[in-house]
């Protein structure tokens, strides 16, 4: 079996080290001998994607002026990334690139950076930014069922899509709804940094699954010992649980 995984911008959108996401499925992969064939796009590169012989896009965060570097380069992509959605394929956006997803983004000093239009989404930012580590129960049913991360982001995001889960710790979207991310079909959406996946394992064996149910005959994977994985899971978890009391 074999995967394509397309990195786009990653050397843009690469704050807390979001590439990690990256080496995480890349190794996940390569533990249980699944080929990955690895493609990386850039700003300004030309626009000669193949996304029909793509099966898992990964996209990090950046700061504001990074998104605005990459906002109209990724508007070039938009209609072959909203046809990928649309057709199950697998997408990980995080912090700025979950944002540039939805309808609008408005930033604290009323400049706006220029969205995909995908989702029904508006994300509205205030000076004083939602930051520190986060703890969410995932709605994804995945055991374990929590989900940790680092977040730091001045926008606040409103949608009534599917959230990837409920905010026991921290933010998420806003500091209202108590919820985070988007779920919708195979696209996740989410502010969480640190990197997300090595932190969260089964988080990023959804993703391969899911990926490989695209093109494979299979309903799950090969078990990998995680037991160092979830050891740096259940820290995390276990302390700011203990935090929240």
């Amino acid at each position: 079996m074999e995967l394509n995984i397309l990195d786009m911008y990653s050397d843009t959108l690469n704050i807390y080290g979001d590439i990690g996401n990256l080496i995480s499925i890349k190794k996940r992969c390569e533990w249980r001998g699944i080929e990955v064939n690895q493609e990386s796009f850039s700003v300004g590169q030309e626009n000669n994607l193949d996304y029909e012989n793509v099966d898992m896009v990964l996209i990090g965060g950046g700061s504001d002026k990074s998104q605005a570097a990459v906002s109209n380069d990724l508007l070039k992509q938009r209609n072959d990334l909203e046809n990928y959605i649309e057709n199950d394929g697998v997408l990980l956006a995080i912090c700025g690139s979950y944002q540039m997803f939805g309808n609008k983004y408005s930033s604290f000093n009323e400049n706006s950076i220029p969205c995909l239009e995908i989702f029904d989404m508006e994300t509205i930012a205030q000076e004083e930014r939602l930051t520190g580590n986060i703890l969410i129960e995932n709605s994804l049913g995945l055991r374990p069922r929590t989900l940790v991360g680092f977040e730091n982001h001045g926008g606040r995001t409103y949608h009534k899509y599917d959230v990837l889960g409920n905010v026991e710790v921290g933010y998420g979207n806003n500091d209202e709804s108590k919820e985070e991310g988007l779920s919708y079909k195979n696209f996740i959406g989410t502010y969480l940094h640190g990197a997300f996946l090595p932190k969260n394992p089964h988080m990023a064996d959804h993703l391969i699954l899911n990926a490989l149910k695209n093109k494979y005959d299979i309903d799950s994977l090969e078990p990998l010992n995680d037991d160092i994985e979830l050891q740096a899971h259940d820290f995390m978890a276990n302390k700011l649980l203990k935090s929240k009391k």
